[in-house]
């Protein structure tokens, strides 16, 4: 398998509805890792056309991706509709989408055909041997069904281009005739599931289903809940329906001031360590290997990535040294 990009952010991944005129320009002016432009579940099958025109010229005439916004999707229709290959004929080849989110995947061949019609359609920007214009549409696959849980080594497997995973709760309940509650308890195994797989095929993101309260005290409390438990399940991000759930989101899937605190001052003292030839220390105590380690690199970076203050925290800690 080919290597895969480890520089995807998505923490929040914001659903629009590509049917909203109005939506499509607000979308513009708001701060998310991500932005999915949807022309599935949010569009009528009547209004479908209509949609992916104005999308298609929302996208053709935007001269640049917004600096407060890091990727641009589109979440088109099911392979197994009459409408995917409309979507890609006329969203694909344009260089503002960064993505493409699919939904209903069932098995590895949705995502083969999928990755065969990118190629198709957009052959500059899957070309390797013209690095001016290589520039690959990166897959994200929706998990919505029992078969798809099954089946998810293969998914992963089945091309280079699949950047990450999502778990869609809605369509897997109904799959299984289950009723979601606040505890979430009915989704634990395909939950784990999920985030096992991304991490073994080495993906890099794996988002977390949809917190369906947003309005009210009441509407963060449970997302705040929900995404403490998704990060401690393994996600790193969440999907988002409504705008005032970026903020949380984005805040609660990046690490916290004090993680990124420890992490610098590990890896500050393990960087001396490895100078005097020390493959295990200590650190307030704790036993440091290379996994821990590992760790802390992995959250330093990722604390960069959001635009943490991680040179202030280097400055400050710059005397650490390994116990």
């Amino acid at each position: 398998m080919a290597a895969r990009s480890s520089s995807i952010l998505r923490r929040a991944l914001l659903y629009v509805p590509a049917s909203s005129p109005r939506m499509l320009t607000k979308s513009l002016g708001l701060a998310s890792d991500n932005i999915t432009y949807d022309l599935e579940d949010s569009v009528t099958p009547s209004a479908k056309p209509q949609a992916r025109d104005a999308l298609r010229t929302h996208l053709r005439d935007l001269p640049s991706r917004p600096p407060s916004i890091f990727e641009l999707a589109v979440r088109i229709n099911a392979v197994s509709t009459p409408h995917a290959l409309d979507d890609l004929a006329a969203l694909a080849p344009l260089p503002n989408v960064d993505a493409v989110v699919l939904p209903k995947v069932s098995g590895a061949s949705d995502l083969t055909f999928l990755a065969d019609a990118l190629r198709h359609l957009a052959p500059a920007r899957h070309d390797p041997s013209s690095p001016e214009h290589y520039n690959p549409v990166k897959i994200v696959a929706l998990i919505e069904s029992a078969r798809a849980v099954m089946d998810l080594r293969e998914i992963c497997g089945a091309t280079p281009l699949l950047s990450g995973l999502i778990f869609a709760a809605e369509d897997f309940a109904l799959d299984l005739s289950l009723t979601r509650t606040p505890g979430l308890s009915e989704f634990l195994y395909a939950r784990s599931a999920i985030v096992t797989a991304a991490r073994a095929a080495e993906l890099p993101s794996a988002i977390d289903l949809v917190c369906t309260s947003y309005k009210g005290d009441e509407g963060l409390a449970r997302l705040d809940e929900e995404c403490r438990g998704g990060k401690a399940m393994g996600f790193n991000g969440k999907q988002c329906i409504h705008p005032s759930q970026v903020e949380t989101v984005q805040r609660l899937f990046a690490p916290s001031e004090k993680e990124v605190e420890w992490a610098v001052r590990c890896t500050i003292a393990d960087e001396k360590a490895a100078t005097a030839g020390r493959g295990a220390w200590t650190l307030d105590g704790a036993m440091i290997d290379a996994p821990v380690a590992g760790k802390a690199t992995a959250i330093v970076d990722k604390a960069q990535r959001c635009g943490l203050d991680v040179n202030s925290l280097r400055d400050k800690w710059k005397d650490q040294e390994p116990e």
